[in-house]
């Protein structure tokens, strides 16, 4: 899998930009639904404390120009050298470190939050829990554990992944699933919603995805429990 991003690391952006030209909306739309998501979760689960937060398997850290505004601190590890430095380099006030052998590099409580965007899919199922552990394991008791990705159930869904080359070894995992993996790290009052539904990003819009957050209708859904 690092071999597979490391090739993409210079053109990451412009390949997913393909994938999804067909719903005729740009990335960022998807980050920003990502970052409001994410921001719904900590007011619920953290009182809106901003987090000091892990990114797990961030990438080039696509994500964090725009959640930084979200947190205390951030932070990001991933198996890509390639990918590290480039985050680096793009984002120097972020704590960037490379994992090995499915470790997460930072001792146990560090963080009030850890994230993973779009990572399960690419590991193993029998690999899961123990990246779910690790995830645990880093978070302090209070802390919250996030998975965000794409709902298998969503047609649309289906067609980008199976247009993006780096999602090649793609094993997709419903919201029921990725609860049962929370659950069994030990990880409390499990929830999960689905966001993504309406390609509109004003108020309207986003009430309607609130009302039917719980049903697998969404092109992503987030999962979430407490430590």
């Amino acid at each position: 899998m690092s071999f597979a991003f490391d090739w993409y690391e210079t053109d990451y952006e412009q390949v997913v930009e393909r994938a999804i030209a067909f719903a005729g909306l740009e990335h960022r739309f998807f980050v920003d639904a990502k970052v409001a998501m994410l921001a719904r979760i900590f007011a619920e689960r953290l009182d809106g404390r901003p987090p000091e937060l892990l990114d797990v398997g961030c990438g080039v850290g696509r994500m964090h120009a725009a959640i930084a505004p979200l947190t205390a601190s951030l932070a990001g590890t991933d198996v890509s050298p390639r990918a590290i430095a480039r985050a680096r380099r793009d984002h120097p006030g972020v704590d960037y470190r490379i994992s090995r052998a499915g470790n997460v590099p930072w001792p146990d409580g560090c963080f009030d939050c850890s994230l993973a965007v779009c990572v399960l899919h690419h590991v193993p199922p029998a690999d899961r829990p123990a990246l779910v552990a690790e995830m645990r394991r880093v978070t302090r008791p209070g802390g919250i554990v996030v998975i965000i990705e794409h709902n298998p159930w969503n047609p649309a869904t289906r067609l980008a992944v199976a247009r993006c080359p780096f999602d090649d070894d793609a094993v997709l995992l419903g919201a029921s699933q990725a609860r049962a993996l929370l659950r069994s790290g030990s990880l409390r009052r499990v929830e999960s919603a689905h966001f993504l539904l309406l390609p509109a990003t004003a108020g309207w819009a986003a009430a309607v995805e609130h009302a039917l957050r719980r049903l697998p209708l969404g092109a992503q859904y987030a999962a979430y429990g407490e430590v």
